[in-house]
């Protein structure tokens, strides 16, 4: 009885004080962000991000000028061709004991690099609940996981990525949407098509497509890899390629080494269609004169290869401030509106969508399928490059 008496009269109380301890909350961490803010000032942000398109690069150009404008913190994009390259140069600096004024501030990542960099120990403190605009991020978009680990504030989402082919339409008069259909139509067409040489981003991405619209129970992909179900599961995937590459561009015996080589012999006329991970590049490449006015975006139709790219600060940066403040841009309505723009790149933006421009494109422009455990790709990529790597 008294218990009862007792919460009666200190549940108004509580409720009365619950505005103030919310405010103080909001107050705190306002404070921090000003501080990180001010620490950022005058840095030097190294960004280790895929330097192969003219749009992202460009993208990044402009939002170099706007952070430096706004927060005085300079951005410089360091080119790689493969970030697991970044992630070897991580853990050799962690083996060496460098702990502290690392050469990288900044990763553009995801999939089985994120899994490494998180292994290794190769990543800082969570960060992403002291950034502002997180409180705009859709959490219905798939940003809690990471290709099925999950994040934990060790990265932001930026992006949207969904596998597509691009088809040029004077070429190619019903575009396939499924396996059976890509096959029958490669032989049909000897030489108007490839896919980049895996482990390279889109050649791997495209091989886990093919895996997936070739395993009637997915189940097992979406956890560690075994070698029974390895095994199992992808003997239809090589009995597959084992009837395309003859029917490939160069006989199969040659791959291009990138997403930015096919998409150059797709606008040279060599190919009929090139793979992409961004839904809006046919489109940002029509706009822009790189491609054909006839090009346009296909997805299989089970669902498109879906997955988020994020951005994580590596364990020993020396600019970790101004990669926060950074990350925090990159994040807001205005460049992530531009981003998702096809006259910039048409990257999807990763925002709820009452919280950008009325124009921007939904996140998701075809239906989506998850992405398998990283260990999947891990594993592909060495069988693949023992059965075809000549």
């Amino acid at each position: 009885m008294f218990k009862t008496r007792l919460s009666a009269l200190l549940h108004p109380l509580f409720v009365a004080a619950l505005p103030l301890l919310l405010a103080t909350q909001l107050h705190a961490a306002e404070t921090t962000w000003q501080q990180t803010l001010a620490e950022a000032k005058g840095q030097r942000v190294y960004f280790n991000a895929w330097g192969g398109s003219p749009e992202i690069n460009a993208y990044l150009g402009w939002a170099g000028q706007e952070i430096q404008r706004q927060y005085g913190v300079t951005l410089v994009q360091v080119k790689v061709d493969d970030i697991a390259q970044s992630v070897s140069q991580l853990l050799a600096s962690k083996q060496a004991g460098k702990t502290s004024g690392g050469p990288i501030d900044l990763l553009w990542v995801n999939g089985e690099n994120f899994k490494a960099l998180k292994e290794q120990g190769l990543l800082g403190d969570p960060f992403t609940d002291e950034l502002p605009n997180m409180a705009l991020v859709d959490t219905t978009l798939p940003v809690s996981e990471d290709f099925t680990v999950p994040v934990e504030g060790l990265e932001a989402p930026w992006g949207i990525g969904q596998l597509n082919l691009m088809v040029d339409g004077d070429q190619v008069d019903v575009p396939p949407t499924s396996a059976a259909a890509l096959l029958a139509w490669t032989k049909a067409h000897p030489g108007r098509f490839t896919y980049p040489k895996p482990p390279q981003f889109h050649g791997s991405s495209f091989l886990k497509q093919i895996l997936l619209e070739l395993t009637p129970d997915p189940a097992p992909l979406y956890r560690e890899a075994t070698d029974a179900d390895f095994l199992r599961i992808t003997a239809p995937l090589w009995a597959w390629l084992d009837q395309l590459h003859p029917a490939l561009w160069r006989k199969g015996r040659l791959f291009p080494t990138g997403a930015a080589e096919t998409r150059q012999l797709l606008d040279d006329g060599e190919l009929a269609m090139a793979i992409s991970f961004n839904p809006g590049e046919a489109q940002s490449s029509v706009q822009n004169g790189t491609l054909p006015p006839t090009v346009q975006a296909i997805a299989m139709e089970k669902g498109a290869l879906t997955n988020s790219h994020f951005l994580a600060i590596p364990f020993n940066a020396s600019a970790r401030a101004g990669a926060k403040v950074v990350v925090n841009f990159l994040l807001s309505p205005a460049a992530q509106a531009r981003k998702s723009d096809p006259a910039f790149w048409g990257d999807p933006s990763v925002l709820r969508q009452e919280a950008l421009p009325g124009q921007t494109r939904p996140a998701l422009r075809f239906k989506g399928v998850a992405e398998p455990h990283p260990s999947w790709q891990t594993r592909l990529e060495a069988a693949w490059a023992e059965r075809y790597g000549h």
